[in-house]
């Protein structure tokens, strides 16, 4: 999943020219969101299974219900999402920790579908699905790219967080209903999801799959497989998880995202950088 750059313009274009007489300044554009390491990838496995245990951990462990769960949550989702667009360029800590929130956030919104409402896990997955596709449709239709390393305006940076929302509520409907609904089985369902995940990454270096397409495939399915894992690690063993409980997982979990967030803020290999008046590095849909 590699930026192509645009096409430079011929040294003798219209554009050449008046960039050689009236050259901009050297500044930097800086992006929102981190490169696609493989840090990212885990993290964000990390984060999606602490979004799922962390849940079930306020609402039945703490005892705080689903209604006050929810409540809590997308205030600190709210006060999260102020935090990072307020920050002019990718931090680690502000940016993962809004991940988290919203991780949280969006097996919530799925639980409360399901528990409170009684909607059906099939209806909310195929509802979520349509969802993310028109929230991709309009983002692209207004943006003319979905790319990651376009993210350096704040109507960009809406649209990424709005399908990350998404992603994540379509994830926890998703997983539970292969695992739960379906009877698959915990265990099950994170082989089936890796090897979905497997197949993209195969598809994306081998057979040439759109890196846009590639990643965006990858991170919706990231999502039911750390549910997946979260239900597997903490569910009773009668009911086919380990019986770890939430405490132990969230708190071992949050502890590998700190260590990780860590060494990203010093190492800063995750940084993505340009200097305005370049070649702006965009994953580009091709026809």
């Amino acid at each position: 999943m590699h930026p192509s750059h645009r096409d430079n313009q011929p040294s003798g274009s219209p554009v050449s020219a008046e960039s050689t007489r009236s050259p901009l300044p050297s500044r930097i554009s800086w992006s929102k969101v981190p490169e696609v390491t493989i840090f990212f990838w885990i993290i964000k496995i990390l984060a999606t299974t602490v979004g799922e245990t962390a849940a079930d951990y306020l609402n039945e462990t703490m005892g705080w219900g689903l209604t006050n769960t929810t409540v809590v949550t997308v205030i600190l989702l709210i006060l999260s999402l102020v935090a990072q667009f307020a920050v002019r360029r990718y931090i680690p800590v502000v940016y993962w920790w809004a991940v988290v929130v919203i991780s949280v956030t969006g097996t919530l919104i799925t639980d409360n579908l399901t528990d409170n409402w009684g909607v059906p896990l099939a209806v909310t997955t195929a509802v979520f699905v349509v969802a993310l596709i028109a929230t991709f449709s309009v983002w692209y239709l207004v943006e003319r790219t979905l790319s990651i390393h376009s993210i350096r305006t704040p109507r960009r940076e809406a649209f990424y967080w709005l399908a990350i929302l998404v992603t994540f509520a379509l994830g926890t409907a998703a997983g539970d209903l292969i695992a739960e609904k379906m009877a698959v089985g915990y265990g099950t369902s994170l082989l089936i999801f890796a090897a979905v995940i497997a197949l993209i990454t195969l598809a994306h270096y081998v057979f040439h799959l759109n890196a846009i397409v590639a990643f965006w495939a990858a991170y919706i399915v990231t999502r039911p497989l750390g549910a997946s894992l979260g239900d597997l690690l903490t569910q009773p063993t009668d009911e086919g998880g380990l019986g770890l409980g939430t405490t132990a997982v969230n708190v071992t979990f949050f502890v590998v995202i700190i260590a990780l967030v860590g060494y990203l803020t010093v190492s800063k290999v995750d940084r993505i950088e340009q200097k305005r008046g370049e070649a702006d590095p965009e994953y580009v849909v091709r026809t």
